[in-house]
């Protein structure tokens, strides 16, 4: 949200980013080996992705999530394939995924410090036509010293250690910051050519959309949703700190997402996001039709 492009990096392997990023924190490495897990996560997705018509995950799985959105087999498969691999990563303490109406508490023997929150497959309605669609996730670090539960992914945006996006769309590209800007990697599978896709909007293809070129995006409250309809933890507060360590805006239109203090863990929030100008723009135009009504 800068002169700079954001494209503008060192051309660096991602495993070698996060490696690197957790070398300067001169941490104990659970935080980038739970990041290389996420990325290996995404790297599986990305494979089932273009190949889901070839192994029949199109199509319904036959429920809906917890939200209340129908469920596609592809989603079923993204869901397992990141709670396995954070799991694993012997990184985490507590998973809240959208696909999940409780939050996921990991084993003893496989716990650590983090709390990440995800959508698994954001904009998967699209999956059947072929269109962008893609993977959000936050890292919060745990803050109490007791056994781990849902409340400790009730955390404001402001506490993220970690957030980032995947975008499956012509190519695979992630979109990644921990605390210090942000940086974008294309994934390049085997070497191969990337597969053809038709643009459709999702929020992780708008979203991306507006972090390259600039603009606005807004999913604001309305009469059919006074709360708003994208959800805080997985999909807003992650979005909301990559843009604003772009040097964007991101706003539920009353005080900024990274602000909000959750009270549930599939809460819905506005959402209004973009270049500081445009934001404020749209804020000036909104308080000004509030004050009209008075």
């Amino acid at each position: 949200m800068t002169d700079r492009s954001p494209f503008e990096t060192d051309m660096v392997t991602l495993t070698r980013y996060v490696m690197e990023k957790g070398r300067q924190a001169k941490g104990t490495g659970e935080l980038t080996q739970l990041l290389n897990s996420m990325l290996t996560a995404i790297k599986a997705i990305s494979s089932a992705v273009r190949k889901a018509g070839l192994a029949n995950l199109y199509g319904i799985a036959g429920s809906v999530n917890v939200t209340g959105d129908e469920v596609k087999k592809l989603d079923v498969l993204s869901n397992s394939l990141v709670i396995n691999m954070l799991q694993s990563s012997y990184s985490t303490c507590v998973l809240v995924s959208e696909e999940n109406k409780e939050a996921i508490i990991t084993a003893k023997d496989k716990r650590g410090k983090y709390v990440v929150c995800f959508d698994p497959l954001d904009g998967s309605s699209n999956i059947d036509c072929l269109a962008s669609i893609g993977t959000i996730f936050a890292i919060y670090r745990k803050t109490t010293e007791d056994e781990p539960s849902e409340k400790d992914a009730l955390q404001p945006g402001r506490d993220i250690v970690a957030a980032g996006y995947a975008l499956y769309g012509s190519a695979t590209l992630v979109a990644l910051s921990t605390g210090q800007g942000v940086d974008l990697f294309m994934l390049d599978p085997d070497g191969g050519t990337p597969y053809g896709a038709r643009y459709v909007g999702s929020m992780v293809a708008d979203v991306h959309r507006t972090l390259v070129y600039g603009g606005i995006f807004l999913y604001p409250a309305n009469q059919k949703s006074p709360k708003g309809k994208l959800r805080l933890l997985y999909e807003c507060n992650p979005v909301a700190y990559i843009i604003e360590q772009a040097g964007g805006l991101a706003t539920t239109g009353t005080q900024p997402v990274l602000d909000v203090k959750p009270e549930a863990i599939h809460q819905r929030v506005p959402l209004i996001l973009g270049s500081p100008d445009d934001v404020q723009e749209y804020l000036t135009c909104v308080q000004k039709n509030q004050a009209g009504r008075q």
